[in-house]
Formats: C-alpha cells, structure tokens, sequence
C-alpha cells in the first residue's frame, strides 16, 4: 500500500498497484463526411508521395476507439476517445473505467509499423499510471489520409 500526503495536509490510501492491458482500434477518417480528424493548420511544403500533405500541417482528431478493426462496425471494446496535439489523452466514457482518462505524451513516428508510446499519467482508475502503448499502423489510405491504427496499451497504476 502507498501512502501519499496531499496538499490540503491529509493522507491518502492508494491501495494495492494493478496492472491492466488495454487494446482498441482507432479510425481516424479524413474522407469522410463526418471525419474525425481536421487539418487546422495546413504547412507550406508538399510531402513527396503523399499528395494531400503538407510538412507543417497540424490536425485535430477525435478519433472512437473501438474493439475491432471494422470502422462501421458497433463499439463492442472499451470506448474512449483520443483528442491529441502534443499529447494523447484517452478519456473513458462507459464500462468498466469509465470517467477515467490516460494521458500519453511522445513523439509519433506515423510511418513506422509500430511505435512505443509512453502513458505518463492517468485519472480515476488510472489514477498515478505508467507505462507504454504500442501503435501499429493497421491499414492507411495515402491518398484519402485515413488511418486504422491499433494500439495497445500497459499500464501500471493504483
């Protein structure tokens, strides 16, 4: 058990630290009608083969994470959503952890199959987590700019 002194002068009891394995896929859509990623900042050089992009270029997503693979199909895993910039914040709107967040802070080499991100916080559940996720590039499209990405996610926490 992990004893931790709060600003207001009192003790707080964490309990026992868990560990949970978490894996989602997110589809982050620029073609459609409703996509869930937008370009806010659109950079001044072309890329060389990737015709819609430019170096610069700054997007917004708020991607749903869902349980499988299939961007139409129901949300059967755990929902969240991913709101990112900088920083990748996972915020649990039903099931088991819901209210809770991660927060994942990295650099994102997007054309690499996979990368190891690092989680470096959480609320909630995941209140005082650690650890990593690895994203994998499951399918992108080079001309539309959609994305299914897979992540999956360790965290240790209280």
């Amino acid at each position: 058990m992990v004893v931790v002194a709060s600003a207001f002068g009192g003790d707080v009891k964490l309990g026992e630290e868990k560990s949970t394995h978490l894996h989602f896929y997110m589809h982050d859509i620029l073609s459609d009608p409703n996509p869930t990623a937008i370009r806010v900042v659109k950079g001044p050089p072309k890329l060389p083969r990737l015709p819609n992009f430019n170096f610069g270029d700054i997007s917004v997503m708020d991607d749903p994470l869902r349980g499988q693979t299939r961007r139409r199909s129901s949300s059967d895993g755990p929902k969240a959503h991913r709101a990112s910039l900088l920083t990748t914040n996972l915020v649990f709107k039903e099931g088991k952890y819901i209210g809770s967040t991660l927060s994942i802070l990295s650099r994102d080499a997007a054309f690499a199959l996979v990368r190891e991100l690092p989680v470096v916080g959480g609320t909630g559940m995941f209140r005082l987590a650690r650890g990593y996720a690895l994203l994998n590039t499951y399918s992108f499209n080079t001309t539309l700019g959609d994305a299914d990405l897979e992540l999956d996610v360790y965290v240790v926490h209280y």
